[in-house]
């Protein structure tokens, strides 16, 4: 397909505009896909308000965005399993498939891996993009671009419960309600744990996570989390613990509402990067610690969750902005953490 398409491309901190560029050309190996929705994901924040996380620092004019879902218009000469008009989630991070972490089916552990908006690869807050054919995943008829979406975050909450080794008749607890923790409670729940609470220091985003199913919910600040949940558990503890705030005190609270020999799981990054912990009660409980980067092999698991009804993708979303109001949808992202659970970019119409 020949023509130009609209990029919204990140010119400084806190300031976005628009390029013109080529719609590209997909390989023989690739689909080429026409965006409807993208993600604005809290990596997309941080280097927005920020220039960099960590090592990885913006170069602008630099593209944000790696949650997308779309429609295929094109597709390479080796490419059997997709068609012209099929929706699909696409799965951001092309790896290298020869490391040994991709060999062993770690492939979200590839040094090597080109990740969209993760310098100096761009992102896809754009109109078209080409991508590798097998990181396109076919949506069922009933699910929508903006579920599609959606599966990116969805992914990290089930590799979340999986790297917590949870199953049925357990109960468990997840330590933030952004979205990161909604969803990792709705892949839980998904998976059949029907005891799963959730703890945050806000309400709204505690009636949201009760809309999406939790069992119950707590507010840290206004109550010991730790003590309601001994209360919750008829003074055993939680058997599994996930974190997805990213923070000391929450850390902490993990190992202690936790019963003996369970599961934590940490998915939240803490602002330092450092942590002072209880370790001689860790070692006591002979507690087990999980962590999470990013995913792996759980595209199709979650899409089979959001067809199958088990998993209200939706219900996460609070608001959508189009592609023309890009600069915005950052802004009101950045400026309204404690209202937004979830913001999306609306491409095209």
């Amino acid at each position: 397909m020949e023509g130009k398409m609209k990029v919204a491309v990140m010119e400084g901190i806190g300031e976005m505009g628009f390029v013109e560029r080529d719609i590209p050309t997909p390989d023989k190996d690739e689909v080429l896909i026409k965006l409807e929705y993208v993600g604005i994901c809290g990596s997309d924040m941080h280097y927005y308000e920020h220039g960099a996380i960590g090592d990885y620092v913006v170069e602008p004019p630099f593209v944000l965005g790696h949650e997308p879902g779309g429609v295929v218009v094109e597709v390479g000469e080796d490419v059997t399993h997709l068609e012209v008009g099929d929706k699909v989630a696409l799965e951001p991070g092309k790896t290298c498939g020869e490391c040994e972490f991709c060999k062993r089916g770690d492939y979200n552990l590839c040094p090597d891996v080109e990740f969209f908006a993760t310098p100096p690869i761009d992102g896809v807050f754009q109109e078209y993009v080409a991508h590798e054919a097998d990181l396109a995943f076919k949506l069922p008829d009933n699910v929508s671009t903006l579920e599609g979406a959606l599966m990116e975050p969805l992914a990290v909450g089930f590799h979340a419960a999986f790297q917590g080794d949870a199953k049925i008749g357990q109960t468990a607890v997840v330590m933030g309600a952004g979205c990161i923790g909604l969803v990792t409670m709705m892949a839980l729940k998904a998976m059949g744990l029907k005891e799963v609470y959730v703890v945050d220091i806000l309400e709204k985003r505690l009636d949201k996570a009760l809309e999406l199913g939790a069992t119950g919910v707590i507010n840290g600040k206004g109550e010991d989390a730790v003590a309601k949940v001994r209360e919750l558990t008829a003074g055993k503890g939680c058997d599994l613990a996930i974190e997805t705030a990213g923070t000391e005190m929450t850390t902490r609270q993990c190992i202690k509402m936790t019963k003996k020999g369970s599961n934590i799981v940490l998915v939240g990054y803490s602002n330092s990067g450092e942590m002072t912990l209880p370790m001689s009660l860790v070692l006591d409980k002979e507690l087990t610690f999980k962590t999470v980067f990013r995913y792996k092999h759980k595209y199709p698991i979650a899409i089979d969750a959001v067809a199958s009804g088990k998993v209200d993708l939706k219900g996460v979303v609070t608001d959508i902005f189009e592609l023309d109001d890009v600069q915005k949808a950052m802004d009101y992202s950045v400026n309204n953490k404690q209202d937004v659970v979830k913001a999306v970019i609306k491409i095209g119409d």
